[in-house]
């Protein structure tokens, strides 16, 4: 039964953790701008659990254990980058995190771990069967609640996107397609073995036994290349005996040969060329969510992350928004979405979005109509030939020569709705189409940016940095694109508490300076209308902090 917990915490004379702690111990402990009460405040109370009751009967069975702590010890876990035991053992032993998570008695009880994780596959399962994501909701609700709180301006913004290989082993094709078939045959019961061939049984209880990599490394191309043809034969024939299976295993095998076969006439399997299988092809069975990407010098196997955070120079600026797809998912796919979901984090509109060249395509463009593109550069190489359409036509200038003409527009291609342009060269004819005009503008464009302009991306590098900075390898500890997400959201939590704790010392200096003044003290002293500083207060050291502690906490924890 789905039952929210409570925000305030009963303290016990006896068992209270400040009343057992030492001067110096109870000050840090007490200290509203450290990271555990910071935490609590701006991450853990921000927890909304309605978002989460979808995971639990409304009416019946027992109370839930409260979701604020299980969500808080998740967000928790990867900030550290602990393990699950570590996660367990600091929540049980460390007063900071126990106080981070809203438990301020020593004898406040913890959730066991068959709760925390059944919390945890429980979202999983409702994300893969209905498509709600749940941390991502929460994860805006959160960011929301600090934007308004802080007052983050959210009309420029910057995003990257990063590549994150999957927690996988590196798999050739022939181990690809054998570890699937092993998985699906472990999956079935003796009901549905029994349906199966006696030659084709025999043969699978072989490939089981099989250590696929060693094959691998004993056998020749060709050697390989008749195994898969035979193995192609096998899977053809239990796809046929078991077709009324609708498990995940059927399923994934019937990708792999889909992927990595064809049927030709007369019914013959045939192993595909390596030109025709797509870069979303299954990488391994392990995790069927990952895809192949080959990015300059970097080769991933599993999932790209896009992060769309404030960019502004003088206020607090937050990771507004993360989106994980696969790996082989292109940048431009992540500009609407990014600026859709920001929008609504932040509750204005998007004016200037800083990013790469990688972010730009005709495709964005009416999405982006009104709002102000600034690339960093172009891919691709420069033209020689600068485009630029005016009301009497395209006008070209050859950068190299210097020379100016003007181009004819010349009949459209077939199958195709758009104008192209030619001009007359020394060698023959060139022709321009709708998107060498639109490169060239764009090129055109980024020239006419200031440096300081164009360096106001570089800072969303930092975020990716930290996003990424647990991982080893490059590569995550998760499998699954869902998995991923979590760990994603949970990361950029942490990223943007720790920029408010920051935020808030940066605060508190200005503040201290500020106080320093003797024209302020003395503003003050006649407002307060005393007559003397003694009777303000004995130490003007002491006066200062106190002014301070005073104006912070209420900017602060208002």
């Amino acid at each position: 039964m789905f039952k929210k917990s409570n925000k305030e915490t009963q303290l016990n004379a006896f068992t209270s953790v400040p009343t057992m702690l030492e001067s110096s111990a109870l000050k840090q402990y007490g200290d509203q701008r450290h990271w555990h009460n910071q935490f609590r405040e701006q991450v853990v109370m921000r927890i909304d659990e309605s978002i989460f009751s979808v995971l639990f009967n409304s009416t019946t069975g027992a109370p839930n254990a409260p979701v604020r702590t299980l969500v808080g010890m998740m967000i928790l876990k990867e900030s550290f980058g602990w393990s699950d035991s570590q996660l367990f053992e600091h929540c049980r032993f460390n007063l900071l995190v126990r106080s981070s998570l809203g438990l301020f008695n020593i004898n406040d009880p913890l959730p066991v771990e068959s709760t925390y994780y059944l919390l945890r596959k429980r979202i999983y399962d409702h994300q893969k069967q209905n498509g709600e994501d749940l941390m991502g909701t929460n994860f805006a609700h959160i960011t929301r609640g600090q934007i308004k709180e802080f007052e983050v301006n959210g009309r420029s913004i910057r995003m990257d996107s990063k590549l994150i290989g999957s927690n996988i082993a590196i798999f050739t094709r022939y181990e690809i397609i054998h570890q699937t078939l092993c998985m699906f045959y472990k999956s079935l019961d003796k009901s549905a073995k029994s349906k199966l061939f006696v030659v084709d049984r025999k043969q699978l209880e072989l490939l089981v036994k099989e250590e696929s990599s060693k094959t691998v490394y004993h056998s020749t191309k060709d050697e390989l290349r008749g195994r898969l043809q035979t193995i192609g034969i096998l899977i053809c024939n239990l796809l046929e005996s078991l077709e009324y299976l609708e498990t995940e295993p059927y399923q994934l095998l019937q990708r792999v040969f889909n992927e990595q076969y064809k049927v030709i006439e007369d019914e013959q399997i045939e192993l595909r060329p390596r030109e025709e299988i797509s870069s979303s092809s299954l990488q391994s069975p392990h995790d069927p969510d990952s895809a192949y990407r080959n990015k300059g010098d970097q080769t991933v196997k599993g999932y790209s992350v896009n992060i769309t955070e404030t960019c502004s120079q003088d206020n607090l600026n937050l990771i507004t928004n993360v989106i994980v797809e696969k790996a082989n998912t292109p940048d431009t796919v992540f500009v609407e979405p990014a600026i859709e979901a920001t929008i609504e984090v932040t509750g204005q509109i998007v004016e200037k979005v800083y990013a790469d060249g990688a972010y730009q395509s005709p495709n964005n463009d009416v999405c982006c109509e009104n709002i102000d593109m600034v690339f960093t550069g172009i891919q691709g190489f420069e033209s020689r030939y600068d485009l630029e359409m005016t009301p009497e036509g395209l006008l070209v200038t050859d950068n190299k020569t210097g020379e100016f003409m003007k181009a004819v527009i010349v009949k459209k291609l077939k199958n195709s709705k758009e104008d192209r342009w030619r001009i007359t060269t020394a060698t023959g004819h060139k022709y321009f189409s709708q998107l060498a005009i639109r490169a060239s503008h764009l090129r055109r464009q980024m020239k006419g940016r200031s440096l300081e302009e164009l360096n106001k991306r570089n800072n969303v590098e930092a975020t990716i940095f930290q996003l990424s900075y647990p991982l080893r390898n490059n590569k995550s500890k998760y499998r699954g694109i869902i998995k991923q997400k979590t760990w994603a959201y949970c990361r950029c939590l942490w990223i943007n508490l720790v920029r408010i704790l920051n935020f808030t010392k940066q605060i508190c200096q200005r503040t201290f300076k500020i106080m320093e003044l003797p024209l302020f003290e003395h503003s003050i002293v006649n407002y307060l209308n005393l007559q003397t500083k003694s009777q303000l207060i004995l130490s003007r050291k002491y006066s200062i902090v106190l002014i301070i502690s005073i104006i912070t906490n209420l900017y602060i924890f208002k």
